[in-house]
């Protein structure tokens, strides 16, 4: 068995391209034409797309990992399939998978979208539980599941109540902000990376990564009291695709008393006057405060999201 990059041959993303999405059952696969287009932007390339191959150049998996137009690593494995034939595609895709990572010096994280009743379908359970094998034992120990929500501007938008006062803010106080909401949170990401780091440092990151997404800056709010007092921040963001909610959150002395509700009006209000037509966003399944806010604020779930990431 060999695994290597699509770099060889020129017709090796052709081959890529070609491989049968429709092989992946219920977990969804891209489709050639999306798969094109990733390339064409530079989201997807030749150094991320693998295959593994038998001595007679048949390939049996194949492992798209993405990135943003700029990444020097990929970010997510977005696509992992093996041939229906393959006794064990379990063992085969982690083999893929760990050479893809030495290549790489780094564990992307993997992202799997499945329906939503993906627990009630038994081709389902098989087809996510050797992915999850695969991961597990190229090093993406844990797992997490998230609900995928979108709104259209048919879900409309609430009016401002005046319990909160939305205005921009320092790097310094949006610094404090990022480090207030990570405490007590329910996020699991930000549970994990807090058992490794303090909150300061996690803020750090935390807005890093949001000023290296497509969405601006000066979108950025902090959510206060009429008296000025900290209440929360909104985040407005996007992805290369559509716009997204971004980060958001209450400070924990004021959790409770539905200002989430506020604060992701807010953010819908901002993507709505600038002409979005689909605003995404995901939370936990096990952080079901946020997930009742999305319902309420008319976002609904599209798909569930299964993440496997190497533990901090």
């Amino acid at each position: 068995m060999r695994f290597r990059p699509a770099t060889a041959d020129p017709a090796d993303l052709d081959r890529a391209v070609a491989y049968p999405a429709e092989a992946d059952g219920p977990v969804a696969a891209l489709s050639p034409e999306k798969i094109r287009e990733e390339l064409a932007d530079d989201r997807l390339r030749p150094e991320w797309t693998w295959f593994a191959e038998d001595e007679d150049g048949e390939i049996l998996a194949r492992a798209l990992w993405w990135g943003r137009a700029d990444s020097e690593r990929p970010i997510a494995l977005d696509c992992l399939q093996v041939r229906p034939s393959v006794a064990d595609p379990a063992a085969l895709a982690a083999g893929l998978l760990a050479a893809g990572h030495e290549a790489f010096g780094s564990l992307p994280e993997y992202n799997m979208s499945v329906p939503g009743d993906w627990q009630e379908r038994p081709e389902a359970v098989a087809a996510v539980a050797w992915r999850r094998e695969a991961a597990r034992r190229a090093g993406l120990t844990r797992a997490i599941e998230r609900l995928r929500y979108e709104w259209t501007p048919a879900a409309g938008t609430a009016e401002p109540t005046g319990r909160l006062v939305f205005r921009d803010g320092t790097d310094e106080e949006y610094l404090h902000a990022f480090a207030r909401l990570a405490e007590g949170s329910l996020d699991l990401h930000t549970q994990s990376e807090l058992r490794s780091m303090d909150a300061e440092q996690l803020a750090r990151e935390d807005m890093e990564f949001y000023l290296d997404c497509p969405g601006e800056r000066s979108w950025w709010r902090l959510a206060e009291l009429p008296d000025g007092t900290l209440a929360g921040l909104a985040v407005p963001s996007a992805t290369p695709y559509h716009r997204n909610v971004g980060y958001l959150g209450v400070v924990p002395e004021q959790r409770g008393r539905g200002l989430i509700d506020e604060i992701l009006a807010e953010i819908t209000r901002f993507h709505a006057a600038e002409g979005a037509d689909r605003i995404t966003a995901t939370t936990d399944t096990v952080n079901t405060p946020m997930a009742a806010a999305f319902a309420r604020a008319g976002y609904e779930v599209t798909e569930i999201r299964l993440i496997m990431e190497a533990a901090a």
